[in-house]
Parts: C-alpha cells; sequence; structure tokens
C-alpha cells in the first residue's frame, strides 16, 4: 500500500517533493481496528482528490506477527528500519497493556523521536510511547478505563484522560478506539488543510471533526425499540437551516405536538429539538468557515444563527473558539500549532 502526494505535510529533515511517510509499527497482538484506521486514513487511494497523500508502509519485529487474540498472522511487511525513514510513525497499541514491549520496537520509537519524527499512538499506544520515554513531561491522553493504571506506571507524563486526543505538537495520542479515526482526520487536517479532511471523513461516512478536547463518552439514553420515524424530519431540517426554524415548526412538519416531538428527540438522539438545531447550525457554521467565508454576518445568515454577535456567543460555548479563532485552526489555511480545545457537548 503506497501513496504519494505534491504538497505533503511538512516534516524535520525532509527534503521538498519528497513524500510523505507513514509507517505504522505491528506488535505482537496489536489490535486489528487501530490498525485498520491507520490504513483507512493514511494508506488508500484518494482518486476522488485527485492525488493520492502520503507514502504508507507497515512494519513488524518480526517476519510473523500474532494479532490480537490470534484472528490472524500478519505477514510480508517490512522490518523495523523503516520507521528509520519516516516522517510519521504509528506505535503499537494492545490491550495487555501491562506486558513491556520488545525492546527493538522501543529503541525504533526512540530513533524516530530522536531525529524529529512525528509520533502518534492510537489508545493503548500511548502506553508504548510512555515506555520509550518520549512522553516525560508531555501532554498525552489513553483510553479512561487506563488512566489509573498510566498513571500509576508513568507520573511524569501529563495524562489528559477525559478528552478524544491530545496534539502536542510532534506526538499525538488518541483515547479509544474509534478516536483513532478523529486523531487521523486531524493529521489529515494539519498536513493538507480543511477541505480534503472534510474529503477523506466523507469518504469514511465519519463526522468531519469532533475536536481533540471533546469528552471520550457522552451518556446517551438507547431507545428500547430502534425508531426512524425521526430521519425524515431532520432531512427536511438541514436543507433548511438557513431558515428561521423553530421547535414548533419542526412539530408541524413531523404533524405531532412539541411535547411529543421533545420526547422522540430525547429517546432517539439524546437532546432536545432545539438543542440538536443549534448543534447542526453550529456545524454548519464551522463547515462555511472551514471552506473559507471570512464574512461574519454571511456565516451567520447561512447557518440560520442569525447575527455575528450571536454567532460568536454559540461557537465559543459549543467548540471553545470564537469564529477567528476557528478560522485560524481549521480554516483553508490553517495552522499546525497544538489543540487544546475542551468541547463541552461536542456537535
Amino acid at each position: 500500500m503506497s501513496q504519494r502526494s505534491l504538497q505533503p505535510g511538512r516534516a524535520p529533515g525532509r527534503a521538498p517533493g519528497r513524500p510523505h511517510r507513514v509507517v505504522v509499527i505491528v506488535d505482537q497482538n496489536s489490535n486489528p481496528f487501530e490498525l485498520g484506521c491507520a490504513t483507512e486514513v493514511f494508506g488508500l487511494r484518494r482518486p476522488e482528490i485527485g492525488r493520492e497523500l502520503y507514502d504508507f508502509a507497515l512494519c513488524s519485529a518480526e517476519p510473523r506477527t500474532l494479532m490480537r487474540d490470534g484472528f490472524f498472522t500478519l505477514a510480508g511487511v517490512a522490518g523495523l528500519e523503516a520507521t528509520d525513514t519516516a516522517d510519521t510513525v504509528i506505535v503499537p497499541n494492545r490491550p495487555d497493556v501491562e506486558v513491556p514491549r520488545r525492546p527493538a520496537v522501543l529503541e525504533a520509537v526512540r530513533r524516530a523521536h530522536a531525529r524529529g519524527a512525528r509520533l502518534l499512538g492510537f489508545c493503548s499506544g500511548a502506553f508504548t510511547l510512555a515506555e520509550a520515554g518520549v512522553l516525560d513531561g508531555r501532554r498525552a491522553t489513553a483510553h479512561w478505563q487506563w488512566a489509573d493504571a498510566f498513571r500509576a506506571r508513568f507520573p511524569a507524563v501529563r495524562l489528559e484522560p477525559d478528552v478524544l486526543f491530545v496534539d502536542d505538537g510532534d506526538i499525538l495520542t488518541a483515547a479509544g478506539s474509534a478516536a483513532a479515526l478523529d486523531l487521523g482526520l486531524h493529521v489529515v487536517r494539519r498536513d493538507h488543510g480543511a477541505e480534503i479532511a472534510n474529503t477523506v471523513s466523507r469518504r469514511l461516512v465519519f463526522a468531519a471533526h469532533r475536536d481533540g478536547g471533546q469528552r471520550q463518552f457522552v451518556e446517551r439514553p438507547v431507545p428500547r425499540i430502534p425508531d426512524a420515524s425521526l430521519a425524515p424530519l431532520l432531512a427536511w431540517a438541514q436543507e433548511r437551516l438557513d431558515a428561521p426554524l423553530t421547535v414548533p415548526d419542526l412539530a408541524a412538519r413531523a404533524a405531532v405536538s412539541p411535547a411529543t416531538l421533545h420526547r422522540r428527540f430525547r429517546a432517539q438522539l439524546g437532546t432536545t429539538p432545539l438543542a440538536w438545531l443549534t448543534g447542526e447550525r453550529i456545524a454548519l457554521a464551522c463547515r462555511l468557515i472551514e471552506r473559507g467565508e471570512t464574512r461574519l454576518d454571511v456565516v451567520a445568515r447561512r447557518s440560520g444563527l442569525g447575527t455575528a454577535t450571536h454567532l460568536r456567543t454559540l461557537m465559543r460555548r459549543e467548540t471553545g473558539l470564537t469564529p477567528s479563532g476557528y478560522r485560524r485552526r481549521f480554516g483553508p489555511v490553517a495552522g499546525e500549532g497544538r489543540a487544546a480545545v475542551h468541547v463541552p457537548h461536542g456537535l
């Protein structure tokens, strides 16, 4: 699996025009899901983009590597020396976090870090990075269920267990399995901009952006009997976000009372109709800013938020960023700064 890019993300010491090389280290009992996430984000060809984004490879300490619970054996990949030419190295993760990593794997991680390569840890991959000694004094996250064990073993690491991922510049960590996709898309956004990241997310049928500061889990009631009755209403409303829609308007469209609509939203979406409508409008405003719209009054009008003042208030409340701050981070010329946004309720 190999991909090329004419305009790859920057990496220390990489000659201009050379493809940004992403190498994934696979170790005994690694999780197939995170390996699949890395492959989906960095390893697939993107004909819809018109160019390929990364040069991608897998490597392992042994010719044959048994994956988690013996699901399958991985063979035919490069040796650990592949990390010596990587611009980004994704370190291995596995469920048995108490078992030490192979010395050769840890040494490969240290070498990559020493020469300036970017390091990514998915889920329990934070344990690999910490064991290699590259996280001391640094910010990182790991799955919430291992937070206490991680702190006990690596007290020098500044663990942030209640976020999806942490971007600490040249070392990035994702909290859990699905958060690997969030972090992967965040990296694509850093390297290639918001529009490319959005295109990749659409291919994945995955949320284009959940900020790293979003909580790892949100308690939502699950209905006993699945009910798709809201789907037509949601689609109808999403096409009219710029209109002055109200909760009574939604209820009238669904031919139910506002109280009944409220109960259905609570049961199926875990939120209220007004909160859902506001969240959709904020998400649309974010997309408009990502695509380059700089006029706040236009963003506010097209997203149904009314005024620039209202837009500023709601964006700060929902994303922790002002519109200008969001543009600097996620606009067409987004910077490569460190992510440290705390989102209380995710969009």
